[in-house]
């Protein structure tokens, strides 16, 4: 991954690592707390448009341990990947006249924003649009990939990562972001979204508190509440840096 931009990766060495990415106990996973993983942030953002398949495969075939969707929920209660619940900035809704009416402003982390909300379509609704680049000025390269690539549920982003797995022979894990937990609890209910996640990594890779998986989350609420939630101790979650 020599002279890779860092838009591309999430290096970071850290205690909490150990356990997810090895099925060792507590105490082999002290012996080896400087050993680093290599982090899919949003996928490889810097070469395809983030939060899509595409960028998620590329990141981990240039050798990320992880990939890290951020999720937001549609109006029918799915988990897809986007960066925030408003859709202007990474899809072509605004290409669609049938959405047109859509566009609404709700108040976002105590601030009114104008635009299309996953929580307004429903996942069908959302498989219509295409994804395209969060940041051109950043990324110029990427707007060539505008228009390609659907906007997937968080089922679709672990299945690829099993798929991946399978075929490299290596674990590579998922690091999922609750976006805007109290913007959602407005809509579906306290907690909502943090219950859907855990049933989701329950259903998907057990009762396990050594599975390949981090949540994470710039509020601190939801993930005392996720604390105390079986299988997802304090060396399970996080609060991002960037």
């Amino acid at each position: 991954m020599k002279n890779q931009p860092l838009s591309a990766f999430l290096i970071i060495a850290s205690f909490f690592a150990l356990s997810a990415m090895n099925n060792h106990s507590h105490a082999n996973t002290h012996n080896a707390a400087l050993a680093p993983i290599v982090i899919g942030h949003r996928g490889a953002s810097g070469y395809r448009p983030e939060h899509t398949l595409a960028s998620y495969d590329l990141a981990i075939e240039m050798g990320a341990d992880f990939v890290e969707p951020d999720l937001v929920l549609t109006k029918d209660g799915r988990m897809i990947a986007r960066h925030e619940p408003m859709l202007g900035s990474t899809t072509d809704v605004a290409d669609h006249p049938e959405f047109a009416a859509r566009k609404t402003t709700r108040q976002v982390d105590g601030f009114p924003v104008m635009d299309w909300f996953a929580s307004d379509f429903t996942l069908a609704e959302i498989k219509t649009l295409r994804a395209k680049e969060r940041l051109p000025a950043l990324h110029p390269g990427n707007t060539a990939y505008d228009g390609q690539f659907e906007i997937p549920a968080l089922e679709e982003v672990i299945a690829l990562t099993k798929s991946k797995a399978k075929v490299m022979n290596r674990t590579i894990g998922i690091y999922p972001e609750i976006k805007h937990s109290t913007f959602h609890e407005t809509l579906s209910g306290k907690h909502v979204f943090e219950d859907k996640l855990v049933k989701t990594m329950h259903r998907t890779y057990g009762n396990n508190e050594c599975a390949p998986v981090f949540i994470q989350s710039f509020e601190v609420g939801n993930l005392r509440y996720l604390s105390k939630k079986p299988a997802l101790n304090w060396c399970s979650l996080s609060m991002p840096t960037t």
